[in-house]
């Protein structure tokens, strides 16, 4: 049995799995934000949980929201702040009495995809995290690739490519950047669009959420199919680097905004103009795995 453990911003989910892949139990509860021991606890508490429940031991995989220092092992770069600084395997050792396996969030995603989601038969995966932040993660083979500062994939903290004078400088990231792809393509970035430019329109503030701004597009909003398509194009302006420098075979969509059907007609040809090839072929997927699939990589760290 493999266990793995996404460790989100918002909530912390573990899930067992036998050795075909198949989800035996999952659990989740909230995050509990900005302490770190309450967190390892939490890990701790699930784990033992789902093996007394199935009364047997396991091995543990954690994806984190961020990267560790490969020579040092200090988490770095993560969105979790409070885990940036903190030697973050050596922790999760002691909390749980036996050694872990850690990679970043996205590359759990692409590992799980590439393993046998969305990117199956695909040599290199790009998955890309559209959610409470932005993120991507590149399997190989299978296989997470990190690099050498283990920093491999963070394409959410690129500036957005060729920004109108609309998007200069951009707004304050956490990484302490000003405009960064995170900044205008995450989930809440979306909404703060809109209900900026809906706030001005009715005198009034307003805050619908990402769904129910692609529910009032549909029904006609004018306004929400404006900021759709500017989303799209600054998804498509980012996504570009990426096809122009590797060139994956398949690109794998993930996190909430992965959940709006538009994007998979939408983005495509958009992406095809701002590509420099004058081609475009490559195919852009929703993860089969969905939800899953950060607690479904983390598991396979030890396959």
């Amino acid at each position: 049995m493999l266990i793995g453990v996404d460790w989100g911003g918002t909530k912390i989910e573990a899930a067992a799995l036998d050795t075909d892949g198949a989800i035996l139990v999952r659990r989740r509860v909230d995050t509990p934000r900005s302490d770190y021991d309450g967190c390892l606890r939490v890990i701790a508490d699930l784990v033992a949980q789902i093996e007394a429940g199935l009364g047997t031991s396991a091995t543990v995989g954690v994806g984190l929201p961020g990267s560790l220092d490969p020579r040092t092992g200090i988490a770095k770069g993560a969105s979790s702040t409070w885990l940036n600084g903190r030697r973050v395997e050596d922790d999760l050792r002691a909390a749980l009495g036996r050694d872990v396996r850690t990679a970043n969030d996205a590359d759990c995603l692409a590992a799980s995809e590439a393993a046998d989601g969305a990117g199956r038969g695909h040599r290199v995966v790009f998955a890309v995290i559209l959610g409470s932040g932005a993120g991507a993660g590149i399997a190989v083979d299978g296989r997470p690739h990190h690099g050498p500062n283990n920093g491999a994939g963070e394409w959410g903290h690129n500036p957005l490519p060729l920004p109108d004078v609309t998007e200069t400088p951009g707004a304050a990231c956490y990484c302490g950047r000003r405009g960064c792809l995170e900044t205008w393509v995450s989930g809440p970035a979306f909404a703060r669009e809109y209900a900026g430019h809906a706030s001005l329109q009715l005198a009034q503030p307003v805050s619908p959420g990402p769904a129910e701004i692609v529910a009032r597009m549909h029904a006609g909003d004018r306004l929400a199919r404006l900021v759709w398509g500017r989303y799209v194009d600054r998804v498509a302006r980012g996504l570009a680097l990426v096809v122009n420098t590797l060139d994956p075979d398949v690109l794998v969509m993930g996190g909430g905004m992965s959940n709006v059907d538009d994007l998979y007609t939408d983005l495509p040809p958009r992406l095809a103009d701002r590509v420099f090839s004058p081609v475009f072929h490559t195919p852009i997927v929703r993860a089969m795995h969905g939800d899953s699939s950060g607690v479904r990589g983390a598991a396979w760290l030890w396959r």
